[in-house]
């Protein structure tokens, strides 16, 4: 009590009195602990009542937490000119309550799960945010605080997007930065250009992807498909997994789709089938192409969560929504018409973007990955997607690949 009065917090009809020799502390993120001066310990619980308890809040205007030359935490109230051990925050303790995590579903938005939470400390990179789930995702981080980078490959619509997002809130912290996923070299080029902003990468969302286009090469000589939607997300993984060890506990997020439950990617003797991935003219249909390419997200997505879990860096694959209205499609005129037609029946943006949020901050998901999602719920990728050697076939195929047109890559 000598210690409320002292911070000037002595009116509390409190019930929960400690015994003789006990004291009530706090730790550094508002933790309440008891300790106990003649047994010479220290609890959690209670010693009366054997509730848990947390202090509610920020400081009072004008005080400021501080550590002395022994490494204690003290605090300083500049307005009265005066220090203390004890948290002035202890007057408004709340009990620990274990609160379930909130149940969402495929009419659930991406503001929605962000509601609440602050994420200036984050780091966010969203490859292809400049529109459609992309856009919505990184606007929905940038509007609760985080550092949010679009890596796109039209600078012109990304800067357009940055600035959509600015007049929103002035304050959010969003920019973007030139990354073709079609060219190995523009991948790399971006990597060491986002490295020498020395930043963390706390979220990595590999969300870029095209569909029904027709059959073309990229410069690397692979089709366009496989290696905007796959191939592109791998190598700049591979170029941005020290960034993303030193920042762990750092997430990978990759859109797929549920169209991946439509292809099969091995040849006759089980293994990845490069023909398949990097089709001839003659041989390429765009919405097998798309398909195949989203069952390479899946396959990547567990093998690298099985190579990275160690180091603090997990990945999750996801569904975002059925038949959603965005510009991935415009290639094909016949796809325009369809999604035209089902608009009224499907998710909005915001509710594409919800699944890429879940994934990427959901507390419950924190450490655990090698999982697919669709409405915020885990759920069975196909049989194919969910087997281990396929997935190490794939990645030994993509870091050939991506040797084969490059010198000194850093393999996983």
């Amino acid at each position: 009590m000598a210690a409320l009065k002292y911070a000037g917090m002595d009116d509390t009809d409190s019930d929960d009195e400690l015994p003789p020799g006990w004291e009530e502390r706090s730790t550094k993120d508002g933790w309440v602990y008891y300790a106990n001066h003649d047994e010479m310990k220290t609890q959690w619980e209670h010693p009366k009542t054997g509730k848990k308890k947390r202090c509610a809040g920020d400081l009072p205007y004008g005080w400021e937490q501080e550590t002395d030359e022994k490494g204690q935490i003290l605090y300083v109230d500049h307005i009265n000119k005066r220090t203390t051990y004890f948290d002035p925050r202890q007057a408004f303790t709340v009990e620990d309550v274990v609160v379930k995590p909130k149940r969402y579903d495929g009419n659930t938005a991406a503001l929605e799960i962000l509601q609440g939470r602050d994420l200036s400390d984050k780091v966010v990179l969203i490859t292809g945010g400049n529109s459609g789930i992309g856009f919505e995702t990184a606007r929905s981080f940038a509007l609760h605080g985080a550092h949010v980078i679009l890596a796109c490959r039209n600078l012109s619509r990304a800067s357009k997007a940055v600035s959509l997002i600015q007049q929103e809130w002035h304050k959010a912290r969003v920019e973007a930065m030139m990354c073709n996923l079609a060219s190995l070299r523009s991948v790399r080029e971006f990597a060491e250009s986002f490295k020498a902003k020395k930043l963390p990468l706390h979220v990595l969302i590999c969300n870029a992807a095209v569909c029904t286009q027709p059959w073309s090469l990229t410069e690397d000589n692979l089709e366009s498909t496989f290696q905007v939607c796959h191939l592109g997300h791998f190598l700049l993984v591979q170029c941005l997994q020290d960034v993303l060890r030193r920042s762990a506990p750092a997430r990978v997020v990759v859109v797929s789709s549920e169209s991946h439950r439509f292809t099969d990617l091995l040849d006759s003797c089980g293994k990845v089938d490069f023909a398949l991935l990097s089709p001839s003219k003659k041989d390429y249909w765009s919405m097998l192409a798309y398909n195949r390419a989203k069952l390479c997200n899946i396959l990547f997505s567990s093998e690298l969560h099985r190579r990275l879990s160690p180091h603090g860096v997990t990945s999750n694959a996801l569904h975002p929504g059925n038949m959603m209205y965005t510009s991935i499609h415009r290639s094909w005129w016949l796809m325009t018409f369809l999604f035209t037609l089902a608009r009224p029946f499907t998710k909005s943006m915001q509710q594409g973007a919800a699944t890429t949020v879940y994934c990427a901050v959901a507390p419950e998901l924190e450490g655990l990955g090698g999982m697919y999602f669709n409405n915020c719920f885990r759920c069975l990728p196909s049989l194919q997607a969910q087997d281990q050697s396929s997935a190490a076939s794939l990645w030994e195929l993509s870091e050939r690949l991506v040797a084969e047109r490059s010198v000194g890559v850093q393999a996983l």
